[in-house]
């Protein structure tokens, strides 16, 4: 069960700075849970490319501290691997400087989503102090795919969607094998389809299987190898299986949440997530469009009710 608790540094340990290989950092805030996401940076060349930016005004300002604390570099460019608010409420913080890149869907997505958002999710998270953010999209877009250099480095950007969102993007790092999947990865968490496609994740995952990818820096959890695309996949087709038979036996999705035994996936953080990735694959076994637009407060208050009628669980 996901339960709220008082403040974030009375639970959780400090977030940490992992070189993956030489100046590709991944930025973990522990423990992964709501809102607690995975920003990374490259510090190659004469500049800085941060990709995302963290849920509120202090966590981002952490994360840019820990970039001057390793370089002298300023950071000119911050990629957005989607529009979610734990991954662009502190774009804020770099926009001054830096340009802002996404897919056109996350630029579009924000700009749509922005009035009365930061209202809405302080219904949906009512501890965290979101400080002083102001949503701001990406001014650089791309469709299908983009590359960018870090001095003589190659980070290429591919749209992937709809999978985790209908906006996401992973940055594929080919010379050094690395991929920061964004939300495409959550290790050791419970990966969140409401708001995408649960068979467009898993198509999104067997076209990124092809890469020859040795190290991962998932956008939820620790950092790790190529496995745990499989982890994902194997927990997306679960979803899809338990919905399969529970749709053709007329339950409905909190009903069959409640009744399914998540087995091993039940030991990753936010389990409630079941509930709103059964809701995506309803929508997907009626014919539905992948992505297509689904009621999100039914589905967020029979994800409260799974936990127990208490608030989700973030400490950002």
């Amino acid at each position: 069960m996901s339960t709220e608790h008082t403040t974030p540094s009375d639970i959780l340990p400090d977030p940490e700075v992992v070189e993956v290989s030489d100046g590709i950092f991944a930025y973990i805030q522990h423990d992964g849970s709501w809102c607690l996401n995975n920003p990374a940076f490259v510090d190659v060349g004469d500049q800085v490319i941060a990709i995302d930016a963290c849920a509120n005004e202090r966590r981002t300002r952490l994360f840019r501290e820990a970039i001057e604390r390793l370089s002298s570099n300023p950071v000119r460019t911050l990629v957005n691997t989607h529009a979610h608010m734990d991954h662009t409420y502190g774009n804020c913080l770099f926009s001054d400087d830096a340009v802002i890149i996404g897919h056109r869907n996350c630029r579009d997505q924000i700009l749509r989503e922005a009035p009365g958002q930061l209202e809405r999710v302080s219904v949906m998270f009512p501890t965290v102090e979101w400080g002083d953010v102001t949503p701001v999209a990406p001014n650089v877009v791309f469709d299908d795919t983009m590359t960018l250099y870090a001095g003589d480095l190659e980070l290429q950007l591919i749209y992937v969607s709809p999978a985790h969102t209908n906006t996401d993007a992973v940055v594929w790092i080919p010379e050094r094998r690395i991929l920061i999947a964004g939300d495409i990865i959550f290790n050791q968490g419970t990966p969140f389809a409401l708001m995408g496609s649960v068979a467009g994740w898993r198509s999104a995952l067997d076209r990124l299987k092809e890469l020859p990818i040795e190290t991962v820096i998932a956008g939820h959890g620790p950092v790790s190898d190529a496995s745990v695309l499989d982890e994902v996949d194997a927990y997306l087709e679960f979803v899809q299986d338990s919905a399969k038979a529970a749709f053709d036996a007329d339950v409905d999705p909190l009903t069959a949440a409640q009744d399914l035994d998540l087995g091993r996936f039940g030991e990753w953080t936010d389990e409630e997530r079941i509930v709103g990735n059964l809701h995506r694959a309803y929508s997907e076994l009626r014919g539905e469009e992948w992505g297509a637009e689904i009621d999100m407060v039914t589905a967020f208050g029979q994800m409260i009710e799974f936990n127990g009628g208490q608030p989700l669980r973030c400490l950002a």
